[in-house]
């Protein structure tokens, strides 16, 4: 059980990994964007306090029991928040011909949609580790070793609320 867990606690390293190398991205992109003139405010302020929320809401794995859906759910909760913010962001930078003209800028929108997909591959890793460990602490005999060992289900990571709608398309 203990190569099973030290296994899921790697690939949820993984997923913080992943997500840190996305906010540093973040970082870059919103540098890049304040030397745009004129650029909303609002909309890099909404960027900013999600990227804070999002690395301030952290798992600690020393405590194994941490990794339960709840939790899990407020992690996903914040790292959502800050893909909502920028999305909001590139979809401003429409407006602005001078930054989607900029080669940093455009790196960087490349960059931070390929994490995005990074991001998506590394928790469905982590999904797989936990399952891995759950089935294995539930069979016969094993539930009872886990029980005196105090080895924990670890949760999961679901679809974001509202994905199982499809969205409207009109032309």
């Amino acid at each position: 059980m203990v190569p099973l867990e030290e296994g899921v606690k790697a690939q949820w390293s993984n997923v913080e990994n992943t997500y840190q190398k996305r906010t540093d991205l973040v970082d870059q992109l919103v540098g890049t964007v304040k030397g745009a003139a004129n650029f909303e405010q609002e909309t890099l302020t909404g960027v900013i306090e999600a990227r804070a929320k999002a690395t301030s809401t952290q798992l600690n794995l020393e405590d194994a029991s941490q990794l339960t859906d709840d939790n899990i759910a407020k992690f996903q909760a914040a790292q959502d928040q800050l893909s909502g913010a920028l999305s909001r962001l590139m979809v401003s930078v429409e407006r602005y011909p001078e930054l989607k003209a900029n080669q940093n800028f455009v790196n960087l929108q490349t960059s931070i949609e390929s994490m995005e997909a990074e991001v998506l591959h590394e928790r469905k890793k982590y999904n797989t580790a936990a399952e891995g460990f759950n089935s294995h602490i539930k069979v016969f005999p094993n539930n009872f070793i886990a029980n005196f060992g105090g080895f924990k289900e670890k949760g999961y990571f679901k679809a974001a609320a509202g994905t199982e709608n499809a969205p409207k398309v009109e032309f």
